[in-house]
């Protein structure tokens, strides 16, 4: 399925709770939490507190990006903060099929995202058990960046790896998506898509309503 995860990193952190909502009744199916430590990334972002509160502002899909140190650490309190997708950096978990593991036994979807530079070949093992692979279209830490191209090399090659395989894993891209690209990057395989700045500035109804017109065909 097609889906729409507008990604509150861009969002008026004033109107937080408003603008969630506004993503609801515009019809957005996902809402991209992005975590950051000041380690794994130079940025540092929200954390637990932000996502409890905000929880109850809407039903849908909170999917929970950690751009963290070690994200197994804190598994079960995403868990308990209200996260349904858990999506953490192969370059920063030293086992990752451990933190694979620790997230699909709290009974949420598991998801493993590569930065630009790192092959599809850190998939090989573990492919099979994540629902969603997040290949970053941008290296990760700031909003507002231009999508690598050679990322969308990256998405096809993940597509061809997951139909070899008769997987049905989920496909999401992060950084850089607007209204002019977005087809584009679907045509390359990825059929959940990140934004941020293109969502939030301006018209956020209007805006999502303009992604999900042309997600949905």
């Amino acid at each position: 399925m097609n889906c729409l995860s507008p990604s509150i990193l861009a969002a008026d952190f004033s109107r937080l709770g408003e603008q969630i909502r506004e993503l609801d009744e515009a019809g957005a199916q996902y809402v991209h939490i992005d975590v950051m430590d000041g380690m794994f990334v130079p940025s540092i972002s929200f954390g637990l507190p932000v996502i409890r509160s905000i929880r109850e502002c809407s039903e849908r899909i909170f999917d929970v990006h950690l751009m963290i140190e070690e994200p197994i650490r804190f598994i079960s309190d995403f868990a308990d903060a209200g996260a349904d997708l858990i999506t953490v950096h192969a370059e920063s978990c030293r086992h990752l099929d451990r933190t694979i593991d620790a997230i699909k036994e709290k009974g949420l979807l598991a998801g493993v995202a590569l930065n630009p530079a790192t092959p599809l070949s850190a998939l090989s093992c573990v492919l099979s058990k994540v629902d969603m692979v997040l290949i970053m279209t941008v290296n990760p830490g700031f909003g507002g960046q231009s999508l690598i191209p050679y990322t969308l090399d990256k998405v096809r090659d993940l597509k061809k790896m997951i139909d070899t395989y008769g997987l049905k894993t989920d496909i999401e891209v992060d950084g850089g998506i607007n209204l002019s690209n977005v087809e584009e990057t679907m045509a390359a395989g990825a059929n959940i898509i990140v934004a941020g700045s293109a969502v939030f500035r301006g018209n956020v109804t209007e805006n999502v309503e303009s992604f999900l017109k042309i997600i949905h065909g």
